[in-house]
């Protein structure tokens, strides 16, 4: 069995399952992969397409085949020598809808139920008539006229006894104790109907509580049961008044109080996913209820079904790095358990989002991230600096409210925090204010001076997080310069008077010790508003308002920051290897904006800043006519509009109007999510559908050559003239990932072409025939190179990379990483390093800003005399020529100087071996 070398993330739902996976893994073997990375496997919402709703982690999804499919699997790769990666979601369980029997148990019983404290509930929220009650925001209206209208029915849910509320999709459990009362006016038996009225939460850790509710089974199924459950419902009907009283009376008595959808950001009590009310935070800090949703993961890993966990969303929890140290151990616990066909080995990945100067701490204890980061850091340096200049004022010409990424950030910051954490936000102030009056010095501050302080410091917190609930994992160094610089810029946002109250707010969110429970408390929330802010502010709201370019609006990425240069990008490299030497390198996910070569398309416009000026202006002028309304779409969302077009438009000319049609409802289908995502004119929870309208009539008449065949052309010849160049940076970007220190991780379909947007298109289904048949067909890179536009290319590319991989992999799992130096005309061009372990060596060289090489449409040759007077300097190892493990029949001469002609002629990537 083979160690994680290289890894293909695949989306499982019910259309592409546990079994459609195993039909793939002898392409997934051919191709060279060490591992499938699958999202994740347990049991899900029905009919989820994403598997992140879970709704019990103690059985695999049934809807992708159950256990006995995953078993079917695993045999499948452990035939072909690969691993299973399981994606894991501890964060967040789906709530809502019906079937989560710990979220149904907490709601029919509330602070008593044995699964209160699963879930991160606040049980003396701010407004008194929560306190002891949970806000379920799940109704379509408000309360009182889905009362009226019919929309609330009481139902019994024949199987278990249990009464539920229904409400659409969603049922709301009764508490079982409040039956006797309901049961008792249908004259139902009276010693049943007294039993039930004992119960308590208590007996839901007995068999007390289910040999009542198997009684009241048994009679409801009886002749007279049924005629008085009929009754019952019809006592409770809210057609008539008196149905809606006792209805109404009945739902206050519960330990939860139900509430029209649009109430959640100001009242909710509860922690979600960001601002997903269907997704309910875990508090998997507590012991027990972190072995409740690992329990079965660790059962899968000693039985030798999984060889790894990715962590979905590691710092949604309260204590990430503990939460790291008990994972590892409790696998490592069950390792000597696994069949003698199981590898021993265990990997653990951890998804997160990294603030440009952050590192993940290496007291995590964990293999690395999921590889966010390094798509940030080589597309940054495939970007080229020279267009910035042209890129900002073309930006500011046309939009001229938020012409910078920091302005457009601190505007969605302040929309988001006041539109959808007002709770949090309040709580969090609550907390302060009371931990503030019990001070006789601090006494004087406040709700809301401390309410103005805390919101200047958190529009001025760009990190994610930081980690002050953590006791005896981190030293806290770097959550104090964070925090410092976040408190210093909201200094200057506040007036003189309240920097007393901000340094104090400051002061107890940056504590440590963890021996006041008050400050802790403050802590963790604090923690976790800070990273639903910027996930909804950054990714989910500026990046949707920015449009500078496109191909740096990127998860993971600053916008405001067009290109990383080589030596950090090196200096980045170095670090990975250093300390996480088998993190992932991802280049595409389930999660991304746009597909990675539709990214690398749009970077060549740094790199003709002025043409794409000159050429947009031109559109401006000569698209007015396709308008239906003056100004919709408004400049911000006609100029984002072009560059996404341009990162998805096809190589070639559509081939029939069907296809055309199809590209047509693909861009409108991202047109909605993106200018509801901006929240500008349109959102999510108040869509403008006159705005909305406009822009699709608008794109629409852009796409019909009738009505615009002179932008048809403009585009078309666009895509014609940078594509080289935009192959060459997505083919350079292959090469860095396969080569540099980490384990590459490929992103279902995307070894062709990958021109997708946003999800849900970039999850649509993968055409895994055509790329076996490529695989299959597949020659030379340099005839390949011919017909660059199929894609073919890259998969080539690809399948040698990873078979040179399987065969040396102390090379790239032990080996050194070395930037070379490189000198002469096309010294800024080129990105060259060196991967050596013992006698051998690998030499990578690949291009970068090759626009200004003028690549050939024809092959991708660079004809340029550049190359020849441009070296690379090497130390001589006496260990004989070069071989290419790129282009057949190559090699060269060992050289201390040696020639970038090498290059020439050739498809200009190049990884050269010497085997000493």
């Amino acid at each position: 069995m083979n160690d994680l070398r290289a890894t293909i993330r695949l989306q499982l739902h019910a259309g592409f399952t546990l079994d459609d996976a195993a039909a793939r893994v002898p392409y997934f073997a051919r191709l060279g992969l060490s591992h499938v990375y699958a999202s994740p496997i347990l049991k899900a919402r029905p009919g989820s397409t994403h598997g992140y709703d879970t709704l019990d982690y103690g059985c695999v999804n049934p809807e992708l085949g159950g256990e006995d499919a995953l078993r079917r699997l695993v045999a499948c790769l452990r035939a072909h020598g690969m691993g299973l990666i399981a994606d894991i979601v501890p964060n967040h369980m789906a709530v809502g809808g019906s079937g989560n029997r710990w979220w149904e148990d907490v709601l029919a019983w509330g602070r008593d139920s044995r699964h209160a404290h699963f879930f991160d509930i606040d049980w003396h929220a701010f407004a008194p008539w929560l306190h002891g009650r949970i806000l379920v925001p799940f109704l379509d209206r408000p309360y009182g006229k889905a009362l009226k209208d019919g929309m609330l029915r009481l139902g019994l849910d024949a199987p278990t006894g249990m009464f539920f509320i229904h409400h659409h999709e969603h049922r709301f459990p009764l508490c079982p104790r409040d039956y006797g009362a309901m049961l008792s006016g249908v004259q139902a038996p009276s010693g049943l109907c007294e039993e039930l009225s004992a119960l308590s939460a208590d007996d839901t850790r007995t068999q007390a509580c289910c040999r009542v509710l198997s009684r009241l089974v048994a009679w409801s199924r009886s002749e007279t049961g049924q005629a008085a459950i009929a009754a019952l419902l019809d006592q409770y009907d809210p057609a008539g008044a008196c149905g809606q009283t006792r209805l109404h009376e009945l739902l206050e008595r519960q330990s939860y109080r139900l509430a029209w959808w649009r109430t959640t950001p100001d009242l909710i009590n509860w922690r979600r996913f960001f601002d997903i009310t269907g997704l309910a935070a875990l508090s998997v800090e507590h012991d027990d209820v972190f072995d409740a949703v690992h329990r079965h993961v660790i059962d899968l890993y000693a039985d030798g079904l999984i060889d790894g966990v990715r962590v979905d969303h590691i710092d949604g929890l309260t204590r990430p790095a503990s939460y790291c140290h008990r994972l590892r151990q409790c696998l490592s616990a069950v390792r000597h358990l696994r069949p003698p066909t199981a590898p021993d080995s265990l990997s653990i990945h951890v998804e997160k989002i990294l603030h440009e100067r952050e590192h993940l701490p290496s007291s995590w204890n964990v293999d690395g991230t999921t590889g966010y980061d390094f798509m940030d850091q080589v597309s940054a340096v495939l970007h080229d600096a020279a267009g910035t200049a042209v890129l900002d004022g073309l930006w500011r010409d046309h939009v001229s409210d938020s012409p910078t990424f920091a302005m457009t950030e601190h505007n969605a910051r302040f929309l988001i925090l006041r539109n959808t954490f007002p709770a949090e936000m309040v709580g969090l102030q609550t907390r302060l204010a009371m931990i503030a009056a019990a001070d006789i010095d601090t006494r004087d501050h406040g709700m809301e001076r401390i309410g103005i302080a805390l919101q200047a410091l958190l529009m001025n917190f760009h990190y994610y997080r930081t980690y002050f609930s953590e006791n005896g994992h981190e030293r806290h160094h770097a959550d104090h310069v964070t925090l410092n610089i976040a408190a210093k810029a909201a200094r200057s946002d506040l007036l003189t008077s309240y920097h007393d109250v901000l340094e104090w707010v400051a002061t107890i969110l940056g504590r440590t010790g963890g021996q006041d429970a008050a400050v802790c408390n403050a802590q963790e929330r604090f923690e976790h508003l800070t990273a639903p802010l910027a996930a909804k502010s950054v990714e989910d709201t500026a990046f949707y308002r920015y449009g500078r370019l496109l191909s740096r609006n990127e998860v993971g990425s600053d916008p405001g920051r067009i290109c990383l240069s080589l030596a950090r990008f090196h200096d980045e490299n170095l670090r990975r290897h250093r300390m996480f030497p088998d993190t992932l390198l991802a280049t595409a996910t389930h999660d991304h904006k746009r597909g990675e070569d539709a990214r690398m398309r749009i970077a060549v416009l740094s790199g003709i800043a002025g043409q794409w000026h000159a050429l947009v202006n031109q559109w401006i002028v000569g698209n007015a006519h396709c308008r239906e309304h003056r100004m919709m779409p408004d400049r911000a969302d006609e100029l984002i509009l072009y560059q996404a077009m341009l990162g998805a438009w096809p190589l070639e000319p559509w081939p029939d109007a069907a296809a055309r049609q199809d590209f047509q409802e693909r861009m409108a289908a991202w047109q909605v999510k993106a200018l509801r995502e901006a929240k500008r004119h349109t959102s999510w929870t108040d869509p403008d559908t006159e705005y909305e309208n406009a822009c699709h009539a608008f794109l629409d008449h852009l796409l019909d050559p009738a009505i615009s065949g002179t932008f048809l052309i403009d585009m078309q010849t666009l895509v014609g003239t940078i594509s080289p160049a935009a192959a060459l940076n997505a083919l350079a970007q292959v090469v860095l990932r396969y080569t540099l220190p980490g384990v590459p991780d490929l992103y279902q379909g995307t070894e062709l072409w990958d021109f997708t947007l946003v999800d849900p298109d970039n999850r649509r289904p993968v055409d895994y025939d055509l790329r076996e048949k490529s695989l299959r067909d597949a020659t030379s890179l340099q005839q390949l190179a011919a017909r660059w536009r199929t894609g073919e290319i890259k998969l080539h590319l690809i399948h040698r990379l990873l078979k040179f991989r399987a065969e040396y992999p102390l090379l790239f799992q032990a080996g050194s990483y070395e930037q070379v130096e490189v000198s002469g005309p096309a010294r800024k061009h080129v990105i060259a390093f060196v991967r050596r372990y013992e006698q051998r060596s690998l030499l990578t060289v690949v291009m970068r800003h090759s626009w200004g090489l003028v690549p050939s449409p024809h092959d991708l040759r660079l004809d340029t005399d550049m190359l020849a007077q441009t070296h690379l300097i090497l130390p001589l190892t006496g260990r004989g020529a070069w071989r290419s493990i790129l282009h057949e029949n190559r090699s060269h001469e060992e050289n201390s100087n040696l020639s970038l002609s090498f290059l020439h002629g050739i498809v200009p990537v190049e990884c050269l071996f010497q085997d000493g």
